[in-house]
């Protein structure tokens, strides 16, 4: 089987083909095995992040303050450029630390897919080495160069030009995380990669992403808790758009390729 930096040569010099049809039925069938697992977990999860979140904001500045008008007025607050930029090193951070706990999903999905066992445990897979250290410095790069950028237009006033150009980044760099987890690439590499496979097929790709976030959201017809339970459809679809560009290697497993990234 080709190394996937081989398999990205090849997509770069000769393109590929991607049926909307054949991803899409992939991505619905695998998450019907994933949806009520993952959505408990995501339930769980958001509840204790709430409650987290709510306990530290309230011990800084006080439960009376905790209502309505106090988050109007955090949210209308100008801040100063010191502000500015700690408040995106912050989210950057955050988002790179979250990073492996997505990446989780992912590799629920692939155990679904294969037919194999998979647990809460399964969502924390990738908080380990090799893996942590490349997916933290792909998102954190991402993340501050999407904050960077629409923090600056904002402030000179075209705030959504800024939204619209991050927006651009992290549809073309989408498979960045996959490549990592199911290619083992490095961080850069990865992100590169992603660019050159998006950008040589982007329009299936978008309508698919844009399908998958729209099956996400569906939960919120019927009642709003019900996102929780279609989110992860969102997660299904990206696997199935990497299980349509690229091979899989049927024995990948957290313990075998640790050698992969030290090549």
């Amino acid at each position: 089987m080709k190394s996937t930096l081989d398999q990205v040569e090849a997509i770069k010099t000769n393109g590929y083909s991607l049926d909307f049809s054949n991803v899409f039925n992939h991505a619905f069938e695998n998450y019907k095995k994933i949806a009520l697992y993952a959505g408990l977990i995501i339930l769980v999860f958001s509840i204790l992040f709430f409650i987290g979140f709510t306990f530290i904001v309230g011990a800084y500045y006080g439960a009376e303050s905790l209502n309505e008008e106090f988050f109007k007025s955090l949210g209308a607050q100008k801040l100063s450029s010191v502000q500015l930029l700690a408040s995106t090193f912050i989210i950057s951070f955050l988002s790179a630390l979250l990073s492996p706990f997505g990446a989780g999903f992912l590799k629920m999905a692939d155990s679904a897919d294969k037919d194999n066992e998979f647990n809460v445990s399964t969502i924390f897979s990738y908080y380990q080495a090799p893996y942590f250290s490349q997916l933290f410095i792909s998102a954190f790069i991402l993340a501050l160069v999407g904050s960077a950028i629409t923090n600056t237009l904002e402030s000179l006033g075209v705030g959504i030009l800024g939204s619209i150009i991050s927006l651009v980044i992290s549809f073309f760099t989408i498979l960045t995380i996959p490549l990592i987890v199911f290619g083992n690439l490095k961080a850069l590499d990865a992100i590169k990669s992603s660019v050159i496979v998006v950008s040589k097929n982007p329009f299936v790709l978008l309508a698919l992403v844009i399908t998958g976030i729209l099956g996400s959201f569906v939960g919120v017809i019927g009642c709003c808790i019900g996102v929780v339970f279609t989110i992860a459809f969102n997660t299904s679809m990206s696997y199935a758009m990497y299980c349509a560009i690229f091979d899989i290697e049927e024995d990948d497993s957290i313990d075998s390729i640790g050698t992969s990234y030290s090549e």
